[in-house]
């Protein structure tokens, strides 16, 4: 290896410059690129500058290995601090390849600063401007290149700032149409519910034909959800308590055939009248709706249980009212219409007629379900020749028309009792009148004679439940021979008379089919219970005949709801003392 002198100091900035210009020629020679030629030789330059500011002897070294073989040769220069090991101040240094001139040159005046001469000192100091002018060039079109990304990416952040403008606009467009669909569905879904509440507490209302039921049930249905408090002022059946006076808003609805509210604020409730706030408005706001069918019935008083009414909810409840008081209306003519169907059937029963041979007791009892009154009816009376006719029967229908055929056909048969005694023959000519003259009618029937002469019972039926008898040792039979049919069916039909042995002690039970009928188990289990129900009764029992009755009705009837009419008719034979059967034969 040719090292190069190492002696030499550095101690001005002439030196400072050659040590430049030969490491721009050098690295120039070795065809280092611009940038790397120019961090180099801007390095070189700190470090020359901080070795000249510190007054400090610096050692230039230029150390060169020439090609080895295939190898190429080196050249590194160093500048370091003199006397400092390299580990405390570390040099600077460059290590380039070394390429041979074309033409030979002197080495020592390649290596040594201080060997350059004013033309090669000016070639390596323009060597160094051309690098310079090919860093400033390259730095000009980097900052060139760098201006031309900013301002792409100027424009892609004002894209990318309008693109999320844009996207956040659409976010909130669509949180918009998601807000207005979810409360167009809570909407909907309220308005559902609204509805469906309407629709079943209308159905609950009109269900029953019970007028303080249906009162009931408005106040379970409406407290608490859509009010704290009902009242109803029902004025055909005014209730309240004496010194209790009604509500202004009330009386102000019953007057006016309007729904009123009132309150210390308007409510602005859709079709009703807000009252003036004064000083006897309610604590909580109070709403009045009339109660009008064909007329106003009463009124509908609902204390909110919020501090106000929903609009919607209003419009429900006036619906809700309205529709109740169509089902009070409907309670009340048919309170009235069954009322006066009792009445009418009750006022056409029979007093039973007292007989020293037969003791009578009958119970009848109104159906508590439906129009089912009337039609249902027992007969008792006397005949010329001194016997007995009991009679039972039940015509189709119900209502007042059914309570008035009744009483034509028990006149009817009374008038044909008086000709005949002959229960057969009594009720083919109520059957023929029946066709003649109703053809749209039928009934059944049950006429039984009793003869104080005769132990026997003669009786005809007409589709009839067949008479139950029990005997004085508390046998029951039933007498069911042919019934025959219904009276009034168009067919000429002939009834016949039937016998049995009935001597004093025997009870005979005549009855409807509404004491042993049920729709979901028939009428022949009833049959059945009634005959066990009559066989239970004690001998005890019988003496008082009123009291059998009911010791009859009631295992029958355990329940209080009834479908039907109810008749019972007891005959119980007893012995005719002498003295009265001697009158009898003397009248005779």
């Amino acid at each position: 290896m040719t090292a190069c002198p190492d002696a030499w100091k550095i101690s001005t900035a002439v030196d400072a410059a050659r040590v430049r210009a030969l490491a721009a020629r050098l690295a120039a020679r070795a065809g280092l690129p611009v940038l790397e030629q120019a961090r180099s030789l801007s390095a070189l330059t700190a470090q020359l500058r901080r070795c000249l500011a510190g007054g400090e002897a610096w050692d230039v070294l230029v150390e060169r290995r020439p090609p080895a073989g295939d190898t190429d040769g080196t050249v590194r220069i160093a500048v370091r601090p003199a006397g400092h090991p390299p580990r405390e101040r570390p040099p600077w240094e460059l290590t380039v390849p070394w390429r041979e001139p074309a033409a030979p040159s002197d080495p020592a005046a390649l290596c040594d600063p201080a060997a350059l001469d004013e033309a090669a000192l000016a070639e390596a100091l323009l060597a160094a401007d051309d690098s310079t002018a090919h860093v400033l060039s390259s730095l000009d079109e980097q900052e060139e290149l760098v201006r031309f990304h900013r301002e792409e990416l100027h424009h892609t952040n004002q894209g990318v700032l309008a693109l999320h403008a844009e996207l956040d606009a659409a976010a909130r467009g669509q949180r918009a149409i998601l807000d207005a669909e979810r409360a167009a569905r809570a909407e909907a879904e309220r308005a559902r519910r609204l509805l469906t509440f309407l629709a079943d507490a209308s159905a609950a209302v009109t269900a029953s034909l019970d007028h303080e039921d249906i009162v009931k049930r408005l106040s379970g249905l409406l407290v608490p959800d859509y009010a704290a408090h009902v009242d109803v002022w029902l004025f055909d059946d005014d209730t309240a308590p004496p010194g209790r006076a009604r509500p202004a808003a009330a009386v102000t609805a019953a007057r006016t055939g309007r729904p009123q509210y009132a309150a210390a604020h308007p409510g602005g409730l859709p079709d009703v009248d807000d009252l003036p706030p004064s000083a006897l408005a309610p604590d909580r706001p109070l709403l009045c709706i009339p109660l009008m069918s064909r007329s106003v019935q009463g009124v509908l008083s609902l204390t909110s249980s919020g501090s106000r009414f929903d609009a919607d909810t209003t419009v429900m409840l006036i619906e809700l009212a309205r529709r109740a008081a169509i089902a009070l209306d409907n309670a009340r003519r048919y309170e009235q219409h069954r009322d006066t169907a009792e009445a009418l059937q009750r006022a056409q029963l029979t007093d039973l007629p007292t007989t020293e041979g037969v003791r009578l007791a009958a119970r009848y009892l109104p159906a508590t379900h439906g129009l089912n009154i009337g039609g249902d009816w027992y007969d008792a009376f006397v005949q010329p020749d001194g016997s007995l006719l009991a009679v039972i029967g039940d015509v189709t229908g119900h209502g007042l028309h059914a309570a008035m055929m009744m009483g034509q056909l028990r006149t009817a048969l009374r008038a044909y009792a008086v000709e005949d005694d002959s229960p057969a023959r009594i009720l083919t000519r109520l059957h023929r009148m029946l066709c003649h003259q109703q053809p749209s009618l039928y009934a059944t029937a049950l006429v039984a004679r009793f003869h104080p002469d005769d132990p026997h019972v003669v009786w005809a039926a007409a589709g009839h439940p067949p008479a139950v008898a029990r005997s004085p040792e508390g046998t029951v039979r039933l007498l069911d021979a042919r019934p025959g049919v219904m009276l009034g069916v168009p067919l000429p039909f002939t009834y016949e008379d039937h016998s049995a042995e009935l001597p004093p002690g025997s009870t005979l039970a005549l009855y409807t089919d509404g004491l042993v009928e049920r729709r979901a188990r028939g009428i022949d289990p009833g049959i059945e219970r009634l005959v066990q129900t009559l066989a239970a009764v004690t001998p005890a029992e019988l003496e008082d005949l009123e009291a059998a009755t009911e010791s009859v009705l009631k295992p029958m009837l355990h329940d209080s709801e009834r479908d039907d009419d109810v008749c019972l008719l007891l005959c119980h034979r007893v012995a005719e003392p002498e003295a009265a059967r001697t009158r009898r034969r003397g009248a005779r």
